[in-house]
């Protein structure tokens, strides 16, 4: 954990959120800004940067992640289907410095991405 980081923070219940999953490895809740009516945070408890951190040494935090996704999108009840966006650096948008997935559901997503 990084004693800075929000998303490190959030994980380890030092900073209150809507915990909708948690396992050894992977944490997620509902964002404070939902840009969906589904709109969850899922990250790994162990600090990575970014997608752009994702090496042979830390890759099964990603797969984690995305095993734990799939949960939560059948919990949430999206089974007609979901959108998974990650973030990376400034210029893409990401604002917390911990890799993340915003799962956005709930709702008919056009197909363009912007």
């Amino acid at each position: 954990m990084l004693s800075d980081c929000l998303f490190c923070k959030i994980a380890a219940g030092e900073i209150p959120s809507e915990k909708v999953y948690e396992d050894g490895s992977v944490y997620a809740f509902r964002d404070i800004n939902p840009q969906a009516p589904v709109h969850i945070l899922v990250i790994p408890k162990q600090h990575v940067d970014s997608a752009a951190e994702i090496s042979e040494e830390n890759s099964a935090l990603a797969a984690r992640c995305f095993e734990a996704i799939a949960k939560i999108a059948a919990a949430e009840g999206l089974g007609s289907g979901f959108r998974v966006i990650t973030n990376v650096g400034e210029d893409a948008g990401q604002t917390v410095r911990h890799l993340h997935f915003h799962l956005l559901g709930g709702v008919k997503m056009g197909e363009g991405l912007l």
